[in-house]
């Protein structure tokens, strides 16, 4: 099959899937696939998954969009869900359609409650693909935080430590990316995090928690930023929500919640609060929590990164890295990455190449069997490249 009629910006690894069903994908041929990727990190409870697939049908019969001023059941229902996982006691939401738009939102939202102007992150976030958050030339405030990792004091992290002191004092907001690291999986230590969040706070800025990536289970918690002390004012959630779906949520604590009824903000998007989304992602908590799968993220991830571990040989993987299911496999080169990639792509197994590292994100339902299979293939891959 040729592709002549749309763009991709990548390479076509297999040129034609018709078909899905759990981890897998299937080609015209047949042939499997089994999906460590979660499609683009968007797939949490597999693919075709025929519980989420019905609350789409049924819903679709019923109401799948209205507009920003009206409500309805399932719009309320399916805020107080995501809510209530969140820990946000009434607190506010925002359904949207991406990531991206998400984090943009809070980040107006900060910007209209604090009149601050310095936008703060990590120097190695991403934070999603509008040109307000790429461009980071004016601003923009990035912590490198690279001499923390070997920083003797990083379990207490002193206060008065120049990385710190350098924050400037009208930062706006906090945007802090729990881990993912713009996809190499790096996770800051929990004292330096703590400390920035309550510099940033105690100046009147806000904090976002980007939860797109690192959210909905993904790293054995409902959300990333539960590995570390914070309470975020804001919280942007995106991909797995939607099991595939285009749907994201921006939530907002109660406290900023008040500031918003006492200095309104006023956004218009038309697919905001469709019902459609709202529904699916009531079906995906619903989902999640019923076949415990935030505790099998944690469990699962665990036994796959300790399978990881054992193929560290200082050759070809120098260093593996993860939380739950969010993994980094480091490579020695990008050529080796990039045949290992492929031979893995010929024997059914897709992961997503970084480079010079693999990153493995495989939906939530993945099961230990699975598990094993891959890690024996990978580790049968990986010797042909020595």
């Amino acid at each position: 099959m040729e592709h002549v009629f749309f763009c991709t910006g990548h390479e076509i690894k297999i040129p034609n899937i018709v078909k899905s069903e759990g981890l897998y994908l299937y080609d015209e041929k047949g042939k499997a696939y089994m999906d460590l990727e979660s499609g683009v990190w968007c797939t949490s409870l597999g693919h075709s998954n025929a519980e989420i697939n019905n609350i789409i049908k049924n819903q679709i019969e019923l109401l799948m969009h209205a507009g920003f001023c009206y409500s309805n059941e399932i719009l309320e229902k399916s805020a107080k869900s995501i809510l209530d996982i969140a820990g946000l006691d009434n607190g506010k939401s925002v359904f949207l359609c991406s990531g991206s738009e998400a984090i943009e939102v809070s980040r107006q939202m900060a910007k209209h409650l604090t009149e601050k102007n310095v936008s703060l992150t990590l120097h190695d976030s991403y934070l999603g693909a509008y040109s307000s958050i790429i461009d980071k030339s004016r601003n923009w405030y990035l912590l490198n935080w690279e001499q923390c990792k070997t920083c003797p004091d990083k379990e207490k992290c002193d206060l008065s430590c120049e990385v710190l002191q350098k924050i400037p004092k009208d930062v706006s907001e906090f945007i802090f990316e729990p881990g993912s690291s713009s996809g190499f999986v790096r996770f800051p230590p929990k004292a330096l995090i703590g400390n920035i969040v309550k510099i940033v706070q105690d100046n009147g800025g806000k904090i976002i928690a980007n939860e797109v990536t690192t959210g909905v289970g993904r790293t054995g918690k409902w959300f990333g930023y539960q590995h570390y002390d914070i309470n975020p004012d804001f919280i942007a959630v995106g991909k797995g929500i939607g099991n595939g779906y285009p749907v994201s949520i921006a939530l907002i604590n109660e406290s900023t919640a008040r500031q918003l009824e006492l200095n309104p903000f006023h956004y218009s998007q038309s697919h905001q609060n469709d019902p459609l989304g709202a529904s699916i992602v009531h079906g995906v908590i619903k989902f999640i929590e019923e076949n415990n799968l935030i505790s099998k993220a944690e469990s699962n991830g665990l036994l796959l990164h300790n399978h990881l571990e054992s193929l560290v040989d200082n050759e070809i993987i120098p260093e593996v890295r993860g939380r739950g299911l969010m993994l980094a496999v480091d490579i020695k080169n990008k050529e080796i990455t990039y045949d290992i990639y492929s031979d893995l792509i010929e024997k059914g197994y897709i992961l997503g190449n970084r480079g010079s590292s693999f990153r493995i994100d495989p939906p939530l339902i993945i099961t230990k069997t699975e598990i094993d299979e891959f890690i024996e293939v990978l580790r049968k891959s990986k010797s042909h490249f020595k």
